[in-house]
């Protein structure tokens, strides 16, 4: 029966909290956030379908998939970003228990023992007497009544920012997928641009061979010679360079990694991964965003304000707690359970004059305004990180045509005046600003293959759509 009354107690106390007295939330970025993507000149036109695309149909290239998986497995960000996950969890668990009475129990017993004695050497008498009493208890201490929501939002701004950390481990996941797929065309492209160097040291070595010769039996000035050193320099000079840039580009690539890439998992070149990354749509609405892992964390982060200022204004309530407890005495452990009494300690407590609460109340809208333009911010921001993708994808594939034919003609210019300076038919000098023009034209190219790879890989975080992460 006495149980039966703890029960109804706790059920009425539990039907009792029902008021809420955090703000309506609405999601309001609509009003800062175009509804669709940029046109112009520098844009394609956009076609309909699904937003963005799982990292494994990006990433086709089978080397640097397996590169990006041994990230994905190592990477100590990453690990950070989980193990923020589980704190938060733990600590919303916490927060949650606060709603919930806790039960305790304890149990005892005391044995009380007297001892007489008659005096003498040679004899006497001694009595003496024991009693026992066994005793146990089952209680709650200190439960609130949430009346006006106070556990409750509490619980709740815990559980948004334990929703929080799970988007942030997920915008991890897409930086760490991102960044590595970067680093390693990074890599790639600087020994492109290694190779290019070495190609042309080797190419004015022969040049330089030849003025000698020139020079030598009279047919050239010295001036010649001394020319077709400096691009020679120029090389030497790119080799040593490109050399540290490609151990440095290594070690940014394994840190990444958390583990050594060994050669076997570079590509041989840029252009062996042009089919290896794939192109990531981008839709029609810009209502994707929304479901970006930094715009859902932030928009999380903004809830969890938001019900923050629920628990302040309980504050200025009474604050209403039970204790209660069932107990049971025996001097037989037999009969312990046989009798029982129960006890309850209702208690109430409400702020009149001075404390914090409305310093607290004061902040917690502070705050809801500060997460709330955060979250807009980061809706605009995501806006913009996907048009400036859009509009670098808009020109791309004509930026290297274009470059394409640079190289070509380029190539045919050198090959003419260089054949031109072997018949004695044109100067050297002009021979020299042709090779020196195919030199950067090669450069350039590599560098804006680079960039069209890159940005299909900043598209897909900017997106921030992949639901196999």
């Amino acid at each position: 029966m006495i149980r039966l009354r703890i029960a109804a107690a706790l059920i009425g106390a539990s039907a009792l909290a029902g008021c809420n007295l955090a703000p309506h939330y609405v999601r309001s970025v609509a009003e800062f956030v175009p509804p669709g993507w940029p046109a112009g000149a520098a844009y394609a036109p956009n076609a309909a379908g699904r937003a963005g695309m799982p990292w494994r149909s990006l990433v086709v290239d089978a080397k640097l998939r397996t590169v990006i998986e041994r990230a994905l497995a190592n990477n100590q960000d990453l690990a950070q970003a989980v193990a923020n996950v589980a704190s938060a969890r733990a600590l919303y668990r916490v927060q949650k228990s606060s709603q919930l009475p806790t039960l305790s129990a304890d149990a005892g017993a005391t044995i009380d023992r007297a001892v007489t004695g008659g005096g003498g050497t040679s004899g006497g008498t001694a009595t003496g007497g024991s009693s026992t009493l066994f005793s146990g208890s089952v209680g709650i201490s200190g439960f609130e009544l949430d009346l006006f929501g106070r556990q409750k939002n509490l619980s709740r701004a815990a559980f948004e920012t334990y929703l929080g950390t799970q988007s942030g481990a997920r915008n991890t996941r897409f930086t760490v997928v991102a960044e590595t797929a970067t680093a390693y065309l990074t890599l790639v492209s600087d020994r492109d641009l290694l190779a290019v160097s070495y190609a042309q040291v080797a190419s004015s070595e022969r040049t330089v061979k030849l003025n000698d010769e020139l020079h030598d039996v009279g047919l050239v000035s010295g001036a010649d010679p001394a020319d077709a050193r400096t691009l020679l320099a120029q090389a030497r000079a790119d080799v040593a360079q490109y050399t540290t840039q490609v151990a440095q580009d290594r070690n940014a690539l394994e840190l990444l990694v958390g583990a050594p890439v060994e050669d076997a998992l570079l590509s041989a070149s840029l252009a062996a991964l042009d089919t290896g990354i794939a192109t990531v749509p981008a839709g029609l609405s810009s209502t994707v965003l929304l479901d970006r892992p930094d715009v859902v964390e932030a928009e999380h982060q903004l809830k969890s304000a938001n019900a923050n200022v629920g628990a302040a204004r309980a504050a200025f309530f009474p604050t209403i707690s039970l204790t209660s407890a069932l107990g049971v005495a025996s001097s037989a452990l037999t009969s312990l359970f046989s009798g029982s009494t129960w006890s309850a300690s209702p208690s109430a407590s409400v702020p009149i004059l001075g404390g914090t609460n409305r310093g607290n109340l004061d902040y917690a809208k502070a705050q809801v305004d500060y997460y709330l333009a955060a979250y807009r911010k980061a809706a605009q921001t995501a806006y913009r990180d996907v048009a400036d993708g859009l509009a670098r994808r808009g020109t791309i594939a004509r930026q290297r045509a274009a470059q394409a034919d640079l190289v070509a003609a380029a190539q045919k210019s050198y090959t003419v005046s260089e054949a031109r300076y072997r018949e004695g038919t044109d100067s050297f000098l002009t021979a020299l600003v042709a090779q020196r023009t195919l030199y950067s034209a090669r450069q350039s190219a590599i560098t804006t293959d680079l960039t069209d790879l890159q940005n299909r890989v900043t598209l897909y975080q900017a997106i921030g759509s992949d639901d196999t992460l």
